[in-house]
This record gives structure tokens, C-alpha cells and sequence, in this order.
């Protein structure tokens, strides 16, 4: 039964009717006091799947799509909450209305499309997914149903249905995946990995189908077939590689499709700007040699192969520390004092270190709340000491064989030491190392185990880690421990002295008038790091346009258009957990640290 019902309002709409529905999620069409049509999407949070809810409680989907606006993704307009007696709390997105047709019906009805409008539709959907991915989002579910062809803007595509977004995922998908058309889906999600080559396998699989109306490989799974029989029905197809005799476009266009669509449904594609020069440039576009079966799908097999090797070797790049280093990092100086009383000086006065027995920690661990520099500060670390310095995200170490991923973590370790001294740089920790005591985490067990193993008393082998997180309490707390991560260090909201330094770092070498930077800095309370930086450059942006100096007008009326990226309570949230991550440390009890660009 409906949560609402028709000509109900909700907020400043009127229900006209319930679209689809499931177990906790309606979609309605409504309307606004001027009888324009909108979409209305109501989760009924009881309801809702833990794992699409964030830690505060709030639909995770409805969060990322605020905070994605452009012509080639549906249209976010607001978002609400409703109370219902018998159903409780509700929360409800609001979206433009859908004004065209699905590419999924143009299809059925057209067959297959010409090479010309299969390339515009295909360049708009890699427009969409490359504002998302430059964001550190992935779409997870691109299909013709999920492509809307826009009939108020002459037929632009739209990426549409954004239940299934999500930042990387190596093993755990927060969203439901029963609804999920696996014929478009590369064969690392059915092992819980979302991320660039994900999507891009998808975009690539969706172009083929415009091009002959048919899915790739061919597969037929029958209605009502449940999800881990469609998995292996896929992959059974994907042993082989996709044919592509029968398809009418030219050469460069099919070493396209292979690339995107290798057998065993990988992607050879990792991001959008390449795959986009590469059907601007279909002639250049070489051969790609089919990788062979993974390990998973043969295991008689005991030499590896070329692909094999590649699978387990870390592709991580080794970037000399040359730059201005701590200079760049506004406030900090408690943080920036000690590490260069207890790290940098024990790493570059070896002698002095050897007559004294000193030994530098292995690592430490920048947490917080996001947006307040951890990871540029590990950067400057690197810059000021001179030393080589590796970052490396989740994504990086992902693979689609069996223990590939502890391969790859030994291999970067090993590079790292062979480069000592080495900075090794991992954003967002806790994608590597989840507590494996924690449900979805157990099949991560083997790459947390090669973890504390390369991290034990990894500095006597010239390897200094820093870690960054917004959410340490899902570490594996193994890893939290002397030896290994030994430092814990707290990277808070910058007060007004930081802040007042960060209007200067962003503001120099720009033409301004005379700025009142400590005003600037009273009128940004409650703003992080990247919220200045965006505030600065959209001001410097304007007065480009106008060809004026930057002016204290210009700043404070920017200012003031921009709200805070952090609301109270998410700042408060973390306060917890500070005093909670301290409350099991004793390491960690000291003041705040301060604050960076």
C-alpha cells in the first residue's frame, strides 16, 4: 500500500500518482502550485537497508545527489522529510521531470542506432560520469533504462536513477544490488568492487548495445532468475571474447568495443577522458590482446600469466618531495614541531640517530572530518623532508584475481623501499583495512592480514606511512597499534587564526584591493579548508569576468552565497568520535593540533 496518496502534498507539491514501488522506496509524479510536473522519490527509513544509510542516518543517494548538478545527470531540486503515522519517518528527493524518452524504448522501437547519434548520446553520458568521477563518484547502473533522452533540451542524455551511487567500494556495496542487470556490470562487481573501470565497462557495454540493439555477448537470462544464477550465467558467457564479426562500424570503432569489453568482463578503460579522445580518435586506437582467464575461473592452472603479473603489481607512481613544503600549511605548528623534532630530524641525521639508538615511528594517522587538509598535509610532509613520496587510494590496489590485492600491497611496499626514503601516502584507510570483525569485511581478511605485515616496524626498511581517514573507527584496530600505525593525530575544523591564514595563501599573487582579512575570517566560522578555497576562487572568477581586482565586497558577498559544506551536527559527530578514538588511545590524549590549506 502507497505511503501517500493522490492529490496529498507533501511540502509544496500535490501527489498526482504513484509511479513504482518497492519494499521501502515509492516514486510518485507530483506537481508545484504553478501544475508543473516534478518526480518525487520517498524512502521510508525503517525500511531502507542499513547499508544506504549514512552515519547520520540519512539516505546516502539523496545526499550524493545534491551535490550533483549537471545537464547530463537528472536534475536534483530539493530534498524534505515526511512523517506517516503508520509507516514513521520518511525521506523524499525531489527531481525534474523526466520530459522524453527512456534510450531503452528508443531501442525497441528504432533498432539499432547510427554510429553518429550512438557517439552524441555516448559523449553525454561520458560528460555525466566525468563530473561524477572528477567528484570521487560512481554511477554503478548505467543501462539503456537509466538513460534519459531529454525532450526539454533536444534530445540531450541524462543519466538518470542515481540509487546505486557510491564512492569506491572494494568489497562491501552500500546500496542493494538484487535490481542490479549484471549484462552491464564488469565481472569485479560480482566480487564487491566499484570504481572508475566499473563504470566505464558499462558505458562501453552500453554503447555496444546502441550500435546492434543486442547486449553484449548475447546473454539470455530467463525472468525470475535470482542474482547468483544471472552472475554465473554472465560469466559463463564472458569466457570467451566478445565477437565482433557481425558488427557494421569501422575498425577503430570495434578496438574500441574490445578494449572497453574484454573477455571476463574486465575494462581496459580507467578513466573517462581517455575513452572519450579514443572515440574522437577511433584510427588511433591500438589492438587489444584478451586477457586470459583469472584464477578464480581456472584453477588447475599454475604458471601466471603476463596479465596476471600486471594484476598484482602496484601501479602507484614515486614522486620526489619537491615543493615549499610546511610553508603552504597555514597554522599546525604544534603538528609541524613535532615531526620535525620526531620524525624528519631521526630520518635525515642518520648518524645522530644511530649514536643515540633512535628509531622513527612507522606511521601515523590523520582523522577528522573531510575537507580539513589531511591529505594535502601529508604532501607538504613529504615536500619538507624531501623525501620520495607515493599516494595511493583503493582504487589502486584493487584486482580482480584471487589475493591479487595482497600482491599488489607487497609490490608497493617492496617499490617503496627500493625508493627509500619513501613516504607512502593511504587516502581514505579504511577502504584498505576494514575491521574484519565487521559484516562484508571477512573476505578482506587476507589484505588486512599482508597489511600488518608490511607495516610492521616498516621505518627500519625506510618507509614512513601516513594514513588519512573520516572514519577511523571502521580501522581494523590491529592496525592502530605501536609498530605499526603509531601516532593518531586529529585534524579538526580551522579556527579563525587558520582560517585568516588560508584568505592569505589562496588570495596570494592574485590583483586585489586592500582585503580585511581577519573580517573574511569572523565570517567563515564553521567553513573547512576546501570551502576558502572554493569561496577565493569563485570570487577571483568573478572579478575576472569583470576584469577588476579582487575586492572585500566581492569576497563577503561571495561568502555569503555559500553555506558551509559541514553542518553542525556533522561536526559535532566527529567531536565524538575524537573523544571516543582517545578514550581507547592513550597515545593520542593532547590538544588540538591546528589546521592547513
Amino acid at each position: 500500500m502507497a505511503v501517500l496518496t493522490n492529490n496529498q502534498h507533501i511540502g509544496k507539491y500535490e501527489v498526482k500518482r504513484l509511479i513504482k514501488e518497492n519494499l521501502y522506496c515509492e516514486t510518485y509524479r507530483v506537481e508545484d502550485a504553478n501544475e508543473e510536473p516534478f518526480f518525487l522519490k520517498l524512502f521510508v527509513l525503517k525500511n531502507t537497508p542499513e547499508k544506504m544509510l549514512n552515519e547520520e542516518h540519512k539516505v546516502t543517494c539523496i545526499e550524493v545527489m545534491s551535490k550533483l548538478r549537471h545537464k547530463n545527470i537528472v536534475s536534483f531540486v530539493e530534498q524534505g522529510t515526511y512523517h506517516n503515522e503508520e509507516v514513521g519517518e520518511c525521506a523524499y528527493v525531489v527531481t525534474n521531470y523526466f520530459s522524453g524518452e527512456l534510450l531503452a524504448d528508443k531501442l525497441q522501437r528504432e533498432g539499432a542506432l547510427p554510429i553518429d547519434e550512438a557517439l552524441r548520446i555516448m559523449k553525454d553520458v561520458l560528460e555525466g560520469l566525468k563530473f561524477m568521477h572528477e567528484r570521487n563518484f560512481f554511477h554503478n547502473d548505467i543501462t539503456p533504462r537509466n538513460i534519459m533522452l531529454s525532450e526539454k533540451t533536444d534530445g540531450v542524455a541524462e543519466l538518470i536513477d542515481l540509487s546505486h551511487v557510491s564512492k569506491y567500494i572494494g568489497g562491501s556495496p552500500s546500496f542493494d544490488t538484487s535490481d542490479l542487470d549484471e549484462r552491464y556490470q564488469s565481472n569485479t562487481t560480482f566480487v564487491g568492487m566499484y570504481n572508475n573501470a566499473t563504470d566505464m565497462f558499462s558505458a562501453v557495454a552500453l554503447f555496444y548495445t546502441m550500435l546492434t540493439n543486442r547486449v553484449p555477448w548475447d546473454v539470455t537470462i530467463p525472468e525470475g532468475t535470482e542474482r547468483k544464477e544471472r552472475i554465473k550465467i554472465v560469466k559463463e558467457a564472458r569466457k570467451t571474447a566478445l565477437n565482433l564479426d557481425d558488427v557494421k562500424i569501422d575498425e577503430g570503432f570495434k578496438r574500441i568495443l574490445a578494449k572497453g569489453l574484454c573477455a571476463n568482463g574486465t575494462c581496459k578503460y580507467a578513466d573517462v577522458v581517455i575513452l572519450l579522445d579514443d572515440l574522437q580518435n577511433p584510427n588511433k586506437v591500438e589492438e587489444v590482446k584478451q586477457p586470459e582467464q583469472p584464477l578464480q575461473q581456472r584453477p588447475e592452472q599454475t604458471s601466471v600469466s603476463e596479465e596476471e603479473k600486471q594484476a598484482t603489481s602496484a601501479n602507484v607512481k614515486v614522486q620526489k618531495g619537491k615543493g615549499n613544503g610546511f610553508k603552504d600549511i597555514a597554522g599546525m605548528d604544534q603538528l609541524k614541531q613535532m615531526l620535525t623534532q620526531k620524525v624528519i630530524f631521526i630520518l635525515k641525521d642518520k648518524e645522530k640517530a644511530a649514536k643515540y639508538k633512535l628509531l622513527p615511528p612507522n606511521g601515523m594517522l590523520f582523522y577528522g572530518p573531510p575537507g580539513c587538509g589531511k591529505s594535502f598535509f601529508a604532501e607538504k610532509f613529504a615536500e619538507e623532508t624531501g623525501f620520495n613520496f607515493m599516494l595511493v587510494k583503493a582504487s589502486d590496489l584493487g584486482s580482480i584475481y584471487v589475493h591479487g590485492s595482497q600482491g599488489k600491497i607487497a609490490d608497493l611496499f617492496k617499490k617503496a623501499e627500493e625508493t627509500k626514503p619513501t613516504i607512502i601516502c593511504f587516502d581514505e584507510f579504511d577502504a584498505f583495512v576494514p575491521n574484519r570483525s565487521n559484516t562484508g569485511a571477512e573476505h578482506q581478511a587476507g589484505e588486512v592480514n599482508e597489511f600488518l605485515s608490511q607495516l610492521n616496524n616498516c621505518a627500519q626498511r625506510g618507509i614512513f606511512v601516513i594514513a588519512t581517514s573520516n572514519r577511523p573507527d571502521m580501522i581494523d584496530p590491529a592496525v592502530l597499534r605501536t609498530g605499526r600505525i603509531d601516532k593518531l593525530v586529529y585534524v579538526p575544523m580551522p579556527d579563525k587564526d587558520a582560517r585568516r591564514e588560508m584568505f592569505k595563501i589562496h588570495l596570494d599573487g592574485r590583483p586585489c584591493e586592500d582585503l580585511d582579512m581577519e573580517h573574511l575570517a569572523e565570517l567563515t566560522d564553521g567553513y573547512i579548508a576546501s570551502d576558502i578555497a572554493y569561496i577565493v576562487n569563485d570570487a577571483a572568477m568573478g572579478a575576472a569576468f569583470s576584469d577588476k581586482p579582487i575586492t572585500q565586497q566581492l569576497l563577503e558577498e561571495t561568502i555569503s552565497s555559500i553555506h558551509p559544506s559541514l553542518s553542525k551536527e556533522v561536526i559535532n559527530s566527529y567531536e565524538n568520535l575524537r573523544q571516543k578514538m582517545e578514550d581507547t588511545d592513550t597515545r593520542n590524549r593532547r590538544p588540538k593540533i591546528g589546521f592547513i590549506k
